[in-house]
């Protein structure tokens, strides 16, 4: 079988390869000090963070299910990671760092194996599950922490002083020479910011042959260079001594006792990371399917996301998911195929092994300046036309969803709460509309004909509408514009029957949809209903037919 380029590239259209080459470089610059930072979180060496974000980037944009959506080492997964470093400092005395690696590799190959688990499984279809409101209330809180979490770059500014750091976190500064150079390097560092952000604000209006991002970038970076402006550099961000120079990622294989100890305690932290790690690369899929109005493979995201998380464990990495900011600075620049995910890998890599005395001297403002646009972009601007046009449980579960992602960090502890309130006002909501029109017909019997769905939340209030004392021998419970869902429905009608069986009469079901009467017949053994064989409701489905053809 043959397939052209663009085809293998995940696009249908002729590739712009110039447009991916240098979205791609975009994505490359964006992504290492971002690498550094997460992998900062969790205590590791840059390099760690670095070779993780190399791995992902490279395997998820030839194997995943989203052309043009960007893996990489990722702030939540970090976090996990203090977790089990944590308890294995308290399990274990004396363990090393170098021990606690192992560790921390064994789990990420794990996680890998759980994820391509969920794929196989197509469990990915899941995340259609997730209301319109999470979605907008994840996203919201996800464009805050790329905004919060650029404000460290501004309390570093001269090197040597870490009063300077007290004074933009709000403990006083005396010195007078030293409050006005802090205002000195903060304006300066402000202004490259503002600088960066206008220039990719209105590159766009003059060409889009190039990305402004990038464009940005370089043209930041030569003001500072050409000026001699003293301004924090990726360098700056780094710890004494450390550096993002380093070789091909190392092969590793976990030097830890594979027994049932070693993975009861991995386990819960692999299994964390994997759901993590779906959800945000699932959620990411949805939200750039609706960026380049294309659509996704979210089961084979899954898998695609194992592997490369397998791929990392084993070559020295922490592990990752997908990056919504450098997904859509990659999208954002006009990269719609495979092939920038994979140039912003091998370029990453290549800053890695021989770029990184250049890569270290990029201000930080230009790389903040990116990602606070990045931010702005990502915001759903549009959620906030929602209050008062939108029922209010919706805004809630948004506002809430927007605030646990902000505060905590945890997107897929947001998310889920986000779900399980949905789940619960929809349920409410439900409960509240079962209705019963009553009739009595020419041989005496009363007819309840129910309306809205029977399940758990509505079972209450379908037991108070009947009159077992003053009803007649025989009642119809009328199906045809209900049904029964769950468990607790069927108690509830079996509940019914048994109390008009104490004053000797008999209850009938009516109209019942094939999937109720698979319930009750699978319920047979521990409940006694009567189910009516109504020859007109099949007259009725043939007339119904007829009219349809």
């Amino acid at each position: 079988m043959e397939y052209s380029i663009p085809k293998l590239l995940g696009s249908s259209k002729p590739v712009n390869y110039k447009t991916e080459i240098l979205s791609g470089l975009t994505v490359a610059l964006a992504l290492v000090p971002e690498a550094i930072a997460f992998a900062m979180i969790a205590g590791f060496s840059p390099l760690t963070g670095l070779y993780a974000a190399f791995v992902m980037g490279f395997v998820t944009s030839i194997l995943g299910g989203r052309p043009a959506m960007i893996s990489g080492a990722t702030g939540a997964i970090a976090v996990i990671f203090v977790g089990l470093i944590t308890q294995l400092r308290s399990e274990m005395l004396g363990i090393g760092n170098e021990q606690i690696m192992q560790f921390v590799f064994a789990t990420v190959i794990l996680a890998g194996v759980l994820q391509i688990l969920a794929g196989v499984l197509k469990l990915g279809k899941f995340i259609r599950l997730v209301p319109h409101p999470v979605m907008y209330g994840f996203v919201n809180g996800l464009a805050i922490i790329i905004f919060m979490a650029q404000f460290p770059n501004f309390t570093s500014i001269i090197e040597g002083n870490p009063s300077l750091t007290e004074f933009f976190s709000g403990t006083g500064v005396t010195d007078s020479a030293l409050l006005n150079s802090g205002f000195s390097e903060l304006t300066t560092m402000v202004g490259l910011v503002v600088a960066t952000m206008l220039i990719i604000w209105l590159f766009p209006k003059i060409s889009k042959a190039i990305p402004s991002s990038l464009v940005a970038i370089i043209l930041v970076s030569a003001i500072v260079v050409l000026f001699g402006i003293h301004t924090t550099a990726v360098a700056d961000t780094l710890a004494p001594g450390e550096t993002i120079k380093g070789s091909f990622p190392p092969l590793t294989i976990p030097a830890i006792e594979f027994n049932w100890q070693t993975l009861t305690l991995i386990f819960p932290y692999a299994a964390i990371v994997a759901g993590v790690g779906l959800i945000e690369s699932l959620l990411t899929l949805n939200l750039i399917d609706e960026v380049t109005e294309t659509r996704g493979n979210g089961n084979r995201e899954c898998i695609a996301q194992g592997t490369a998380n397998i791929a990392s464990g084993f070559l020295s990495g922490m592990g990752g998911c997908a990056m919504i900011g450098q997904s859509l600075i990659n999208t954002s620049s006009g990269a719609r195929t495979r092939l920038s995910g994979i140039f912003a890998s091998v370029m990453l890599l290549v800053f890695i092994m021989f770029g990184s005395s250049v890569i270290e001297k990029l201000p930080m403002a230009a790389l903040v300046g990116v990602m606070f646009m990045v931010a702005i972009g990502t915001f759903e601007w549009a959620s906030l036309k929602t209050f008062r046009k939108m029922p209010v449980s919706d805004v809630l579960v948004m506002v809430i969803v927007t605030i646990i992602t902000a505060v905590t960090h945890n997107l897929a502890v947001a998310v889920l709460i986000g779900i399980i309130i949905s789940a619960l006002v929809f349920s409410w909501e439900n409960a509240k509309r079962i209705r019963a029109r009553k009739s009595i017909d020419e041989n005496g019997a009363k007819h309840y004909e129910i309306y809205g769905p029977l399940f758990f939340g509505s079972i209450k209030a379908f037991s108070e509408k009947f009159n077992p004392t003053e009803d007649p021998n025989e009642v119809v419970i009328d199906f045809r514009e209900s049904r029964i869902v769950d468990m607790s429905a069927i108690e509830a009608v079996n509940g019914i029957t048994k109390r008009y069986r104490k004053y000797g009469k008999t209850v009938y079901l009516r109209y019942l949809s094939d999937d109720c009467k698979i319930l009750l017949n699978n319920a047979d053994a521990i409940i006694e209903v009567n189910v009516m064989d109504d020859p007109s409701y099949k007259v009725v489905t043939n007339k119904a037919k007829s009219l349809v053809r």
